[in-house]
């Protein structure tokens, strides 16, 4: 895939040249096989993508949960924000077919690799933060959590159904609307399990 088809399916309005998308889009095993010359690839830009990616999810998480606790925020970045997801996205937008990978590494099947995909989505991060600065990064960065954020939205976890019952219970006794809070997670990022506490004037009436 050409760079140019990326950025279109980036859907971010991008045009003009990016000078660090070359840099993200490099696997070290390219680099590896290039003789002279600086080598260049894609884990610098993974590293910042890290920092920049965690710190606009982590302010997307404040503006839609303000009642939320800190260790409920670490508990839904983690969830948001792992391998697992990252390469979901990555493999949502097809960015495997975008990377320079080495011929041992294309034979083996690493451009597909699922910690391949993920660092390489934070590399892409990384490259708009310093090409076209922080509004860009958080635009991408909001991108990548979405679908994993409206499974945590207002508590979804518990489904539709349970909760609009829940509601109609609780309302119909006069009492405040349910509210759902993110008590912990456990099991493997590609399938969490969340515990939920719900609460009724302040009060826990049920996990």
């Amino acid at each position: 895939m050409l760079p140019s088809e990326l950025l279109r399916r980036l859907d971010l309005g991008l045009e003009g040249e990016l000078p660090h998308l070359e840099e993200a889009l490099t696997h070290p095993s390219f680099s590896n096989e290039q003789r002279g010359g600086r080598r260049v690839d894609n884990q610098r830009l993974e590293f910042l993508g890290d920092a920049v990616l965690g710190l606009c999810v982590t302010e997307l998480l404040m503006e839609r949960f303000p009642g939320a606790r800190e260790g409920e925020l670490s508990m839904m970045r983690s969830a948001l924000v792992n391998t697992d997801a990252l390469a979901a996205w990555a493999r949502g937008i097809e960015l495997g077919a975008a990377l320079r990978v080495g011929r041992g590494a294309e034979v083996a099947g690493e451009r597909d690799q699922t910690n391949v995909l993920a660092d390489a989505a934070e590399a892409l991060v990384a490259a708009l933060y310093l090409d076209r600065g922080f509004e860009s990064a958080r635009a991408l960065s909001r991108k990548i959590v979405a679908s994993p954020l409206a499974q945590l939205a207002s508590g979804s976890m518990l489904g539709r159904d349970a909760k609009s019952e829940l509601q109609e219970r609780v309302q119909a006794r006069g009492a405040a609307s349910p509210r759902y809070r993110l008590m912990g997670t456990e099991g493997p990022d590609h399938d969490r399990a969340f515990l939920v506490a719900v609460e009724v004037d302040g009060q826990v009436i049920g996990t």
